[in-house]
């Protein structure tokens, strides 16, 4: 979300949202974008606040010690309010209500460790020691968020964020293996189902939506207003995926530029087109009654009226959906 006021922005999603999440709030502080707000805990870990970096530099500390006698404490992986305004804010507003459902998320372990960089500017993702701290990190951190959601939950989702699947493939990630990837996602997934959560990905434009089905997802969270294609084409393991007990999350309501020209009829109008899409190849009740709605992806670069729009598109969408 894009407000510098975290109470700001945890009113309207309480306001707007049937599963309500607390807000990433990178315009009001570094410390809250994409890789710096999980990185509390990572051994070797430098921030520069006034450069904006975040880099890895091995020495000589006992970190790697302390990381390994530590990771498995939940209440030592918590994500201080200095990192994650949004959170803190979020869990004092909801002290006193009981939900169905609360979702947090984190960054997916493939994009941490393809985002951050050692001091020479290589991704730890190819250093297999610090590839698995990070992941072992990842999954503290969601683990941690089950723990104090579940105080007001009776239920928790844990999206893993992750956009840089849209690249994988391509030339700046050669060296990336498909196994290896499936196999840290998969490691996701089982931490945030064993502590009791449900897990779901959000990957914001192309991906192998075979491979992400493959890790045990239960909620598969898809840009449905750019992308919906890409993803239609895997009908056969959509169809084991719904059957099974798994969610489309369509992101259905644009966070880009286009979100100032579109209104909930012509929204409503794509969706339902892109429903009877997937039901000539899938049962049409299987498709919808396994439909979430979300936005196509963050907010957090938009201005604060487009947040606005956005949240009132939601709710008329949903509306017309009913």
């Amino acid at each position: 979300m894009p407000h510098l006021h975290p109470e700001e922005a945890c009113g309207l999603i309480l306001r707007t949202f049937d599963i309500p999440f607390w807000p990433q709030l990178p315009q009001r502080s570094f410390k809250e974008s994409m890789i710096v707000q999980y990185s509390e805990g990572m051994p070797y870990l430098k921030i520069n606040e006034n450069d904006q970096r975040i880099y890895v530099q091995r020495d000589e500390s006992d970190e790697l010690e302390r990381f390994y006698e530590s990771h498995s404490d939940n209440a030592r992986a918590a994500i201080s309010e200095d990192f994650a305004s949004g959170f803190h804010a979020f869990h004092r507003m909801i002290s006193n209500k009981k939900f169905g459902i609360l979702k947090g998320h984190v960054t997916g372990p493939l994009t941490y460790t393809l985002g951050l960089k050692d001091s020479s500017g290589k991704s730890i993702y190819f250093d297999e020691e610090l590839r698995e701290i990070a992941s072992m990190l990842l999954q503290a951190k969601s683990r941690w968020q089950i723990d104090m959601l579940k105080q007001n939950a009776e239920k928790v989702i844990i999206f893993i964020d992750e956009p840089i699947f849209s690249a994988i493939g391509s030339s700046s990630y050669l060296g990336v293996d498909s196994a290896e990837v499936l196999r840290i996602l998969k490691d996701m997934v089982s931490a945030i189902e064993y502590a009791g959560g449900i897990a779901g990905i959000h990957c914001c434009g192309k991906a192998d939506w075979t491979l992400i089905m493959q890790s045990g997802v239960r909620i598969l969270n898809f840009d449905a207003y750019e992308y919906f294609d890409t993803v239609a084409m895997y009908h056969e393991e959509l169809r084991s995926f719904l059957e099974t007990g798994g969610y489309l999350a369509w992101g259905m309501v644009p966070t880009s530029d286009v979100i100032n020209s579109s209104d909930s009829r012509q929204l409503a109008a794509l969706m339902n087109d892109n429903i009877k899409k997937l039901s000539e190849h899938l049962p049409p009740e299987l498709v919808s009654s396994r439909i979430l709605l979300t936005p196509s992806c963050g907010a957090g670069s938009r201005s604060i009226k487009e947040a606005d729009e956005i949240c009132k598109l939601i709710m008329r969408l949903k509306e017309a959906m009913v």
